[in-house]
């Protein structure tokens, strides 16, 4: 059995080209992946684009908590029966005092308190401005924003002002009343954010 040199070369060129392709293929593939990976969402990504159960067991009145739900920071503002009456007090001073701006909030919420039930107030914490965040200000007559202020959303950026049931103050910058989001409640104490 005599084996030529050509017939050597052949097998080792044959070797290196499958170890070469092989050492190609993985190295295309690693190189994939990570680009593959960047292009899905993330975990975070994907659950923010869902709904948001929220308990509200643990809300006291004159207490709000902030979740996120799809990136946004959403106000769940348990108001008292003080707070509540206070929005016929300020109704003279509104731009939209009954949300007639129908792309602000879902019918369902196109009432004096913007929501469904009165206690709870749920909305879109970002002025309709530019974008900022206004602050919750609950204090009433503050000497910051004086004697008639009693009590709501005030957006220290520019200005802006919003009632506890995030109706705008006319004469301020932002144009529009502040969004509520789809919303539900599944019990006494749960909601839903993100679901009509």
């Amino acid at each position: 059995m005599n084996i030529t040199v050509s017939e050597i070369d052949k097998s080792r060129r044959t070797l290196l080209t499958v170890i070469l392709g092989a050492f190609g293929g993985i190295g295309a593939v690693a190189t994939a992946v990570p680009f593959i990976k960047a292009m899905l969402p993330s975990e975070g990504t994907k659950s923010t684009g869902g709904s948001v159960t929220v308990d509200l067991s643990k809300l006291d009145p004159g207490e709000q908590r902030t979740v996120k739900w799809r990136g946004r920071p959403i106000w769940i503002l348990r108001r008292t029966s003080d707070m509540l009456e206070s929005l016929d007090e300020v109704r003279h001073k509104l731009r939209d005092p009954d949300s007639e701006v129908s792309s602000q909030q879902p019918g369902y919420a196109q009432n004096a308190g913007r929501s469904i039930k009165p206690e709870y107030f749920v909305c879109v914490g970002i002025c309709t401005h530019l974008g900022c965040v206004p602050k919750y200000r609950p204090d009433v007559a503050p000497s910051d924003l004086g004697v008639n202020w009693l009590g709501g959303y005030y957006c220290p950026c520019h200005g802006s002002m919003f009632d506890l049931a995030g109706h705008v103050y006319k004469g301020v910058p932002a144009p529009t009343n502040l969004v509520i989001p789809p919303h539900q409640y599944t019990g006494e104490n749960e909601i839903i954010i993100g679901i009509d």
